[in-house]
């Protein structure tokens, strides 16, 4: 019995600890000694409820995780504030059929507590389905501010991919207006090399809202390289935008007016050489070559057109 006691004393015992007495100050920095010295840290848990003590090595990734980048600094930096200050926050789970526990919600606080050497973490234990974990998921990191804006967007159209949502029941279901689910989807029809940019953060939705207004794949690449190179901000952007399409429309114009006086000029010819044959003719023309019909009505006609045009036969 007393085992046991001890045994929750450094795991679930901090946490329903109301009501049993507490150490000596005198005790307590005895005990902190003895585990330095051993080479271990002394890791608290806030008061948090009732939940139950896992083995890490019983824990595996989600498989929903919509997160994939894992900075490990950011890693270390929680890893020392739980030493500090214990886990505030117990990680959530659900069990599979193979005896094992996914993460669902909490996987840097997970490799925060195992980069710490901590062989069990406090979890709270959920049944839930595989749509449900999906979004707890993606609530979770995006309540946190953990996932960058293309991470978010892959993690919605999974969920439209997997369990067939569509963007009205997506919203309703993470709490977000229709319009901020489709414009976060609306980022993966972006180059790839774009995207990165995004995920990277080397520019803002700000940017890509305004890049995601040009139809060109290859002027948004070429508008999303000018942001970086040049540290354009949004207003910038669009500035750049609006003249690049001044100068495409002007191009266009201009390719239009050439188009307009070729085809008056062509028309111009096949009259005079119409007028001159005495037939109807048609020339077509594409860059610098072509080609001229001349129609005739039988061999007659045909015989007297090469006449004319100085052919004996």
């Amino acid at each position: 019995m007393s085992t046991q006691r001890k045994s929750l004393g450094r795991g679930l015992g901090a946490i329903i600890s109301a009501g049993v007495k507490k150490a000596s100050a005198a005790q307590e920095q005895k005990k902190t000694d003895a585990q330095d010295a051993r080479g271990q840290q002394s890791v608290r848990i806030a008061a948090h409820g009732l939940f139950s003590e896992i083995p890490t090595e019983k824990i595996i990734a989600g498989k929903y995780q919509p997160r994939t980048d894992f900075d490990d600094a950011e890693i270390s930096n929680l890893a020392d504030s739980i030493a500090s200050e214990g886990l505030l926050q117990p990680v959530l789970v659900r069990q599979n059929a193979d005896g094992f526990y996914e993460l669902l919600a909490g996987e840097r606080r997970f490799r925060a507590c195992k980069k710490l050497g901590l062989k069990k973490i406090v979890a709270c234990v959920q049944n839930v389905s595989d749509i449900s974990a999906a979004i707890k998921g993606l609530i979770e990191n995006m309540q946190r501010a953990d996932l960058n804006p293309m991470e978010e967007a892959k993690g919605l159209a999974n969920l439209m991919a997997n369990f067939r949502l569509t963007q009205d029941s997506i919203a309703q279901r993470l709490g977000k207006p229709r319009s901020s689910v489709a414009n976060s989807l609306r980022l993966l029809k972006l180059p790839l090399e774009i995207q990165g940019f995004i995920s990277k953060g080397l520019i803002s939705l700000g940017h890509a809202k305004v890049i995601m207004g040009i139809e060109d794949p290859v002027q948004q690449t070429i508008i999303a390289r000018k942001i970086i190179e040049s540290g354009l901000n949004v207003r910038a952007t669009e500035d750049a935008v609006n003249r690049m399409r001044s100068a495409g429309e002007r191009k266009r114009a201009g390719t239009a007016a050439a188009a307009s006086v070729q085809r008056a000029v062509i028309s111009d010819l096949e009259k005079k050489t119409a007028s001159r044959l005495n037939a109807g003719v048609e020339i077509k023309h594409s860059g610098k070559r072509g080609k001229i019909i001349i129609q005739y009505l039988d061999n007659t006609d045909l015989q007297r057109i090469l006449e004319v045009m100085g052919v004996r036969i």
